[in-house]
Formats: C-alpha cells, structure tokens, sequence
C-alpha cells in the first residue's frame, strides 16, 4: 500500500484550496495558533500550510521530522524563519503575485475616499448629522496623480486611473520610458513629482534607501492641496513628519494601511480628520486570498513531486541537473551585483550567457535565479523564479540564454550583461570552483579576477593613478569599515583599473557616493549577498 504524503492546514483555508491540492494526499488540519498542539501536529507532516496567524520559527521547523514544504497562502513570510528552514532544507514558497489587484483597488479606493471625504462623512451621517457643505470633495478628472514606483501594483494603479481622466506622473528608476509610455505615464525626478502631483501614492520595495523616503522635506515640497496614500509597506512614509505636515498644513490628507510597527498602536496621525486609516487590508479580498490558497497549494504538490517550484523564496528545486545545480546561487549573486553596478540607469536586455561543460545541459534555471538576482533588490514584490521573467517582461527588459561549451581559464562560466537605456554594456561574470564549490566573480567589464563572492563588496572602476587605494582605505577606515580581501586588475593601455574589496560590514550608498566621488571613479557599487 501506498503512503500518502501528509498535508497539514495550520489554519482554515478555501475549499477551493484543498480541491487543487487533489486526492493524492492526505490531509489535516491543526490549530496553528495553539503552539502545543501545533509542535505536535507537525512532527511527522511532509507539508504544512499556513496563513498569517502561525508562526513557524526554528522551533517548529526543528520539531517536524518530515517536513519538506512550509506553504504561505499570502504574500508576506514574517511569520516563516526562511535561514532555519534553509538550513534544514525546507522549501518555502508563498503567492507573491495574489494580491496585486486587490493591492491595487484598495489604492484607487482610498484616493477617491480622500477626494470625496468619504469616511468622515460616513462617520458625521453615523452621528445624526446632515453636513452637505462641510464634505465638499473634488473631481480626480485632469488632476495630476504621482505614482512613486511603477512596478506590478503602481502599473495597475497607472492602468486604472487612466480611466479618470488623471495625468500620470511617476518616478521609478528602474523603469524605462517605454514602459512608462505604455501604461499612459510620464517619467519625471522625485521633486517633480512632489511638486506637481495632486494625490501621491508610493509603491516602492522596503529598503534602507526607501525607508522614510517621504519625509519632512518632502512634504515641504508638496503642495498644501495634495494628499498621499501608502498601502504598500509601512514606514516608506516617515509617520512623526506625515503627523506634522497634516497638522501644520503642508498636505491635505493622507490614506494609510501600512504601519512601521502592526498592529499599529499610537501611531501620530490616527484620528484625524483629514487622514482615512485601515488595518493593513490590501490583500484582505476573498478573491486574493483564494488566489493565494490555490496558488500554494500547486506549489505544494510540485514539491512533494519533485518538480520545478515557480515560487520557492529559499531554494531553487526542481530537477536541475547535479552538474547545474551548484550555478543557480552563483547566477542568482551575479544578478545582483550587476544590478549594484546598474543602479543609476533602467535596463533595457539581460543576456546570460552559459559557457563551458554544463552548456550542453538544461541550463534555464541559470538563467532565472539571474534574473531573480537582478530584480530582487529594486522590485517591491517578492521576486522568484517564476515572477522574474514576469517583471522582466513589465519593464520592458528583453531577456535571452545564449550557451556555448567554449570557455577560457575555467570548466565553466556564466556571464551576465545589462544593456542600459544609453546604449551602455555592463558586464559580469563568475564560476564555482573546487570541491567546495566556492562561488567567485571572475570578470566586471572587461577586467579579469578571480575572487570569492562574499557577503559585503565594493567594486570600484576607476582612472588607474597613484594613491586611490590609500585614499579608499582612508575612506573605508574611517567609517571603521574593514578591508577583508582585495584584487586589482588593471586595463592595459587603457590607464583604468578595477578595485574588488571583500568588506567584513556593510557599505550605505552614501558611502559609496563618497568613494566614487573622492577616487572620481567611473563606476562604483556596493553588494550585499548577506541574504
């Protein structure tokens, strides 16, 4: 007799859920938020799904024997330990792309709340009033809307407000003008977009660049009629400064689902009554999440077969071939450090090119975790191997494998090289080496090297003169920053050398903008492959 696989529901999901998941396993259900009973259930399941309610940390991970998928029917992974489940060899995979409509639809729903006065007059009608006058409101028609980031959800925000009759502005620097154009938006800088917009929505990734990007200075630049509206991530709008330029005038109001710190307790701007709040509901539809139940739930059944899993966040899975495999963390490193190297400029082509003995293989999977690398640091939603090509195709960014078994110096290298909107090629390239399988950057741009990829990295293309490795190990000293490895590589005939630093902690971008300034390099980035 066959054994089935157990499938454990550590909290109610749609039927339609355990439809897709079919008659070849079994199934149970817990309570995910009884930790007890949870750390009992779980022992012996070969996957678990959940929603927001389960926490599944190191200690429930390490309590379940079998456990080979940790299923997210949502966006979100704050309630997953993604290290612990790695190093126990766990898969986990979410439904990165469930909510972006819902996402979308509470955005457009909030800003016509803020121009009609929607909820406060709601409230005044609640309390027997009749006050016509008091809740005059405005058209969106020929109003200028400023979408900050024009990825998945700001695209669909752009699609849909087009209806209205709205002028689109929107900033995203990894956004070309043709894709700008084809969603009927005009790219413009960030102070621009202050300046001009009427209704301000932001729909940018939580980085440390991002965090608090709309700031007091920002809100200075805004005018007093304006509002703004996050339901992307809390703390992209600093909350005390939003607090004050709602009392002092500076903005109309303001629509806010997302909060630094959820739930959201004494936060500033709560209360008043120019700003609409809810409680983080823009995936909260019954439409996303059935989306998302179904979405995992054929994650989960491609796991437990042994396929190719579209929505891993932690692994790449699948049948790759063993002589492959060790390639997909390398090309998955290497896109972000081109993306380091690119950050100034939109791309417009990824071609990543395979040589050496594994071309004669499956290599597609390279050529994903490459461009899981590229768009994992620049894109609000989570990137996997599926979404990427997806988000490639929504930027504009045309994307192709080219393999060839011909290769120079090693059994194997994988390339990668951006075309940016100027027409500038920027390449990298890398190969694992030894029985340790050591991952190392073998070229930038022409520059021949040969050193291990690390967590922290600095690479510097400079004018090749005396006294810039003394003025960079200045610099770096003096943010007590340390230097763990280095290797020069030099363009002859061409009086330019490329400087790769291995760093024990982490570089900020005004760091970087310091060095490249200070050595005046031509190009200078900082990676973190910490995560």
């Amino acid at each position: 007799m066959t054994v089935k696989p157990v499938v454990l529901l550590a909290e109610e999901l749609s039927p339609a859920t355990i439809d897709a998941l079919g008659d070849e396993f079994e199934i149970r259900s817990t309570d995910g938020a009884d930790r007890p009973r949870l750390l009992q259930d779980i022992a012996d399941v070969d996957a678990v799904m959940i929603r927001s309610a389960t926490q599944l940390d190191a200690e429930a991970i390490g309590a379940a024997q079998r456990l080979k998928v940790i299923a997210r029917a949502g966006v979100g992974l704050d309630n997953v330990d993604i290290k612990a489940a790695t190093a126990a060899g766990v898969m986990v995979v979410n439904a990165p792309t469930s909510n972006v409509i819902s996402a979308a639809e509470l955005t457009v729903g909030h800003i016509l709340g803020l121009a009609r006065n929607i909820s406060a007059a709601d409230a005044s009608m609640r309390e027997g009033q009749w006050k016509r006058s008091q809740f005059t409101g405005s058209e969106l028609y020929e109003k200028k809307v400023g979408i900050i980031g024009l990825g998945r959800i700001g695209g669909l925000v752009a699609e849909r407000l087009r209806a209205f009759g709205t002028e689109i502005l929107a900033y995203d620097p990894f956004v070309t003008g043709t894709r700008a154009a084809g969603l009927g938006a005009q790219l413009v800088d960030l102070e621009t977009l202050y300046r001009e917009s009427d209704v301000i929505t932001i729909h940018m990734p939580k980085t440390p660049e991002t965090v608090g990007m709309i700031d007091a200075e920002a809100f200075r630049l805004m005018k007093s009629t304006a509002s703004v509206v996050n339901v992307a991530r809390g703390g992209l709008i600093d909350e005390a400064d939003l607090a004050e330029a709602l009392k002092a005038g500076e903005i109309a109001g303001a629509a806010i689902d997302v909060y630094v710190k959820e739930p959201a307790r004494d936060v500033p701007f709560v209360g008043m009554d120019n700003v609409v709040t809810t409680p983080h509901l823009g995936a909260s539809t019954t439409e996303a999440q059935e989306k998302a139940g179904v979405s995992v739930a054929r994650s989960v059944k491609l796991a437990l077969e042994g396929e190719l899993v579209p929505d891993a966040v932690n692994v790449a899975g699948g049948p790759i071939d063993t002589d492959v495999r060790p390639g997909v963390p390398l090309a998955e490193k290497l896109g972000r450090v081109l993306t380091a190297l690119t950050i100034d400029s939109p791309l417009t082509q990824v071609e990543v090119k395979v040589a050496g003995e594994i071309a004669a293989k499956d290599v597609s999977s390279l050529r994903l975790a490459a461009l899981k690398g590229v768009f994992t640091d620049v894109v609000s939603e989570k990137v996997s191997y599926v979404n990427a090509p997806m988000i490639a195709e929504q930027r504009g960014v045309e994307t192709s494998l080219v393999t060839t078994e011909e290769v120079e110096g090693f059994r194997n290298e994988t390339t990668l090289t951006a075309t940016l909107t100027d027409g500038t090629r920027v390449a990298v390239s890398g190969t694992v080496t030894g029985p340790k399988l050591v991952e190392k950057l073998t070229g930038v741009n022409g520059f021949d090297v040969e050193v291990a990829l690390t967590d922290h990295m600095l690479l510097l293309d400079y004018s090749d003169r005396p006294g810039v490795i003394a003025a960079l190990g200045t610099l770096l000293g003096t943010a007590s920053i340390n230097i763990a490895g280095m290797q020069v590589s030099r363009a002859e005939g061409e009086g330019r050398a490329l400087c790769v630093l291995a760093l024990d902690s982490e570089a900020n971008q005004e760091m970087v903008a310091s060095i490249k300034s200070t050595v005046s390099a031509q190009r200078a980035a900082y990676v973190s492959l910490a995560d």
